[in-house]
């Protein structure tokens, strides 16, 4: 293998288009030979990229050997299968969160990978940006005092509605996971803990329908509570905030820096009046490219692991059956 992994994506989804091409554009060890897609813009899309291959078919894709890895941004109920397909033709596999729609479904495709000797990974961009490492600094530090709960937010108002996949349950539609898998992943990540009960109440588009909006609350192992909100169905809001004893700090652009060219802030406010606004910037989709590239290239695990996966899935499958029992659920 040469300096830089050869990347296929299969399919063009929006999220493809906008803003992991133009990842892998500027990434310093990835490039993109091939695109799989049957619409009439592929062409096109492919020439304004200098992508030399488009394929009709995901599996016409898969048969390129000169493709070391793929991405996968198919709607979530066609992860499992094609990160299985991805995984039997010797592609290393980036995919699109959540990985699938359940922690079983999670577990099948990774040991799929790991039977073939591929690499996996789920692709959490948010946690490649440096303020996350920043605000780990922070708590590290004692500035906080002794950290009590953790809130996170994620909406935004989903135009046409009617025709989106995220409405489609077959699909696997749904708030939770679309954007609440950001605050469920958060929670886990930032503060190195995990949940050991959920309760999360959600409002569904219509009867059988899928979650518009959902609130939930968790208690933690560490002795924390956490609550987080998540939309499709309000304003745009992509935060969170640590409470301490002593202090609290609030990431203001938590999940979407990219809107703001890469720039977000973090404000920590301590008991002693005082409050400072720190500016950090990052790339997060070229970081999350450029470290799964690095780790095909240097056969490595990457530093989030498909354990973290499947246990993030965990929490998520009982977030879902807390909403239909209307009950506390125990995470497994």
């Amino acid at each position: 293998m040469s300096n830089k992994v050869r990347w296929g994506i299969i399919s063009m989804a929006k999220i493809a288009q906008e803003e992991l091409l133009p990842a892998f554009r500027d990434a310093v060890n990835a490039e993109v030979t091939a695109i799989a897609s049957s619409k009439p813009s592929a062409k096109e899309i492919a020439a304004r990229f200098q992508i030399e291959n488009v394929y009709e078919t995901y599996d016409a894709l898969l048969e390129d050997p000169n493709i070391d890895a793929v991405y996968i941004p198919l709607p979530n109920s066609l992860h499992a299968e094609w990160v299985i397909k991805a995984a039997e033709k010797g592609k290393h596999v980036l995919c699109e969160k959540p990985a699938a729609l359940s922690a079983e479904e999670t577990a099948h495709m990774i040991e799929a990978c790991h039977r073939h000797g591929v690499i996996f990974m789920e692709a959490f961009m948010y946690q490649f940006h440096p303020q996350h490492q920043r605000v780990r600094e922070i708590i590290a530090s004692g500035e906080l005092g002794e950290l009590k709960t953790m809130k996170v937010s994620f909406s935004f108002f989903l135009e046409g509605r009617e025709s989106n996949i995220r409405t489609n349950p077959e699909l696997g539609g749904g708030c939770l996971y679309d954007v609440g898998c950001y605050c469920v992943h958060a929670i886990r990540n930032v503060l190195g803990t995990e949940p050991e009960r959920v309760f999360v109440s959600a409002k569904k588009d219509k009867p059988g329908g899928v979650d518009l909006s959902a609130a939930g609350f968790m208690e933690l192992k560490n002795g924390m509570t956490a609550l987080f909100d998540a939309s499709m169905d309000q304003k745009q809001r992509h935060h969170y905030e640590i409470v301490g004893t002593k202090g609290c700090v609030r990431v203001n652009r938590a999940f979407l820096p990219q809107l703001t060219d890469g720039v977000s802030s973090i404000t920590v406010e301590t008991d002693d009046g005082a409050s400072r606004d720190e500016t950090i910037a990052g790339h997060q989709y070229v970081l999350q490219v450029e470290h799964f590239s690095q780790c095909v290239l240097e056969g490595l695990t990457p530093f989030y692991t498909p354990a973290n996966t499947i246990q993030n899935m965990k929490v998520i499958d009982a977030c879902y059956e807390s909403i239909e029992r209307e009950a506390f659920v125990t995470v497994d």
